[in-house]
């Protein structure tokens, strides 16, 4: 089992950073569809995230900020900052948010997650947005966890909408178990092209993730001192995960049997308290 390289995080921004052109331009992301007024964001997460006009909102790990865009251009009023540390996605994002006419209520940061606290305003947003593949990319947590909180004002909230650990430890080609749940070891993978362009010729191919239990971003929270206020499971992901998951033609990959499902995704809405401690 390949162990992860002392510069994991700096070979992840390479990664990510030759990857920003070809997602720009790829069928899967659909920028000039998403310009032309398409939704980005999942319709469960804007029915969980509630109304967010007049808030001000922290998108962490925001790759080329379509969603923080999105959802900025569904809220009138709402505030919009994008973190990012692949600076070519920061750039596209601003480039993308002058396109749409949105650079006055959504700015992007070139930065880490794990400092987010020190690159925007702690304790000034009303709202902590990430996920859909953000958190595999982290090793620590527990610090992401301090993080977001650092950043919301009491009584302000974090949503995370993330690919079901689960969907990780099925075979790829028969639904059955194919990897552990509860590995712990990262992922360490050189795979050629894009999960948006598997045809994309690259050369920055190595990549670090890791596994993280459902137990362990609860256990993260809670340690943090959220206070969690839902959890919710999907029985569908976003992208062909699976050669046997079936394409509802609606941009969703599912299970072929309704009569046998696992989670594929999850949400959950944790709160930093609003009274002292």
């Amino acid at each position: 089992m390949a162990s992860a390289p002392p510069d994991w995080n700096e070979a992840n921004r390479r990664h990510w950073n030759e990857r920003v052109p070809i997602h720009v331009a790829s069928a899967f992301y659909d920028v000039e569809g998403f310009v032309a007024g398409h939704r980005q964001v999942e319709p469960f997460e804007i029915d969980e995230l509630g109304p967010l006009g007049e808030l001000r909102l922290a998108h962490l790990q925001c790759h080329f900020g379509l969603d923080t865009l999105d959802l900025v251009r569904l809220h009138p009023g709402l505030i919009g900052v994008g973190l990012d540390f692949s600076d070519q996605a920061v750039a596209a994002a601003r480039s993308l948010a002058r396109r749409v006419g949105l650079d006055d209520r959504c700015s992007f940061v070139h930065g880490d997650v794990m400092a987010a606290a020190s690159l925007l305003d702690p304790s000034s947003f009303d709202v902590v947005y990430t996920g859909k593949g953000a958190l595999g990319w982290l090793n620590d947590l527990a610090g992401w966890a301090a993080s977001a909180l650092a950043l919301l004002k009491p009584g302000g909230f974090l949503y995370l909408s993330e690919f079901h650990p689960v969907g990780h430890a099925l075979s790829f080609s028969e639904p059955t178990v194919g990897d552990d749940y509860f590995r712990t070891e990262p992922w360490v993978d050189e795979t050629a092209g894009s999960y948006a362009d598997e045809s994309a010729v690259t050369e920055h191919n190595l990549a670090v993730c890791w596994n993280h239990p459902i137990s362990s971003v609860l256990t993260a929270l809670l340690g943090a001192g959220f206070e969690i206020r839902f959890f919710h499971e999907f029985d569908y992901t976003l992208f062909r995960l699976n050669e046997w998951l079936v394409d509802d033609g609606h941009g969703h990959w599912r299970w072929p049997s309704e009569s046998a499902r696992l989670p594929l995704m999850y949400s959950l809405k944790a709160f930093r308290p609003a009274g002292p401690g």
